[in-house]
C-alpha cells in the first residue's frame, strides 16, 4: 500500500497540541479559491511544462514521467508558480513502513502526528494502518479535513478508533456559498460536524472569512451546535492571499478587518461558552 505525500513538517505547533509532525498528502476533492496551498490539488499530469523552468536541473522527463532530483532542488518553488494544474512534481511516494520510519527519527522530539493534505481522508485505508503504528510509539493521531467524506459509514469505523481527534473546516454554512468557494456542496460536511462532535473526536472547528460568504451566518449556525460540547475550540480565521493562485488572489477581497472578526468573536461567545481563536 503507498500514498503521495507532498511535505512532511517535523516540527509543527499549529497542527494540534504540542509539537507534532505533520503529513501532507497529495490531492483533494475541493477546489477552493483561497487555498493556501494549491500545489497539493492535483496529482501531476507529467505535462513536463516545470522542467524547462527549472533553474537547476531538478526536474527531468523519464519515460513521460516527471521526476524530481531532491539532492539538486533548491526548493525555490517555480514549478508550482507556473503549474497551471494545481499540482506539483515534488512529490515522494510511501509506503507505510516508509512513513512510520520518518516518524521513528522524530518519536523523542514530538507528541504526536497530524494528516493533512489536499484532503487526508482521501488516503483512509493507508492511514488507518499508519495510525495504528503511530499510536504503538505513544503518539497522538490528528486528522485535518474538510469533512467531505461521510465519517458515519460502518467501513471508517476502524479509521475513527485509531484517530484520536479531528480538525473540521467550515468554509460555509449556506450550500450555494460552499459550492461557489469550493465546487462542492456541504450537506456531508455539516453531517460530520455533529456526528464527530457524538463521538468526542473533535478538536478544532475552522472557518476562514473572506468576501464570498456571509461570516455572521456560518460563525452563529457553527456556534450553535458546538456550545453543547465541551473541549472543542473555533478558529477563525481572516482570509490572507499567502500562497493563492495569483489569478484567484483579488476574488475574496476586500480582506476582513479586525473589527470584523471582533464581532464574530463576540456572536460566538454569546452563543456558548466556547473558546474561540482569531488568526
Amino acid at each position: 500500500m503507498k500514498a503521495v505525500v507532498n511535505n512532511i513538517i517535523k516540527f509543527s505547533n499549529v497542527d494540534g497540541p504540542g509539537n507534532r509532525t505533520a503529513v501532507f498528502f497529495q490531492g483533494c476533492n475541493y477546489k477552493c479559491l483561497y487555498c493556501h496551498n494549491p500545489e497539493t490539488i492535483n496529482r501531476c499530469n507529467n505535462c513536463g511544462d516545470c522542467v524547462v523552468e527549472c533553474p537547476v536541473g531538478a526536474l527531468a522527463m523519464e519515460n513521460s514521467i516527471v521526476k524530481w532530483n531532491k539532492k539538486k532542488c533548491i526548493d525555490c518553488d517555480q514549478c508550482i508558480k507556473i503549474c497551471k494544474f494545481y499540482s506539483s512534481p515534488k512529490v515522494e511516494e510511501y509506503t507505510v513502513e516508509g512513513l512510520v520510519k520518518e516518524i521513528e527519527k522524530l518519536r523523542i522530539f514530538i507528541q504526536g502526528v497530524t494528516v493533512s493534505g489536499g484532503e487526508a481522508t482521501l488516503n483512509i485505508k493507508f492511514i488507518t494502518e499508519f495510525f495504528k503504528k503511530v499510536k504503538k510509539m505513544n503518539l497522538s493521531t490528528f486528522v485535518d479535513t474538510n469533512g467531505s467524506i461521510d465519517l458515519s459509514l460502518d467501513k471508517y469505523t476502524e479509521f475513527l478508533e485509531v484517530s484520536d481527534k479531528f480538525m473540521l473546516d467550515i468554509k460555509a454554512w449556506n450550500e450555494s456559498e460552499h459550492r461557489e468557494l469550493t465546487n462542492a456542496d456541504n450537506k456531508i460536511v455539516l453531517k460530520n460536524l455533529e456526528f464527530l462532535l457524538k463521538k468526542n473526536k473533535m478538536f478544532e472547528v475552522r472557518t476562514v472569512v473572506n468576501s464570498m460568504i456571509n461570516a455572521k451566518e456560518t460563525v452563529l449556525n457553527v456556534a450553535k451546535v458546538l456550545k453543547d460540547y465541551k473541549n472543542v475550540r473555533y478558529k477563525i480565521i481572516a482570509y490572507r492571499p499567502f500562497g493563492v493562485k495569483e489569478e484567484l488572489k483579488d476574488k475574496l477581497l476586500p480582506l476582513p478587518k479586525n473589527e470584523e472578526l471582533e464581532e464574530l468573536k463576540k456572536i460566538v461567545e454569546k452563543t456558548g461558552d466556547i473558546e474561540v481563536i482569531l488568526l
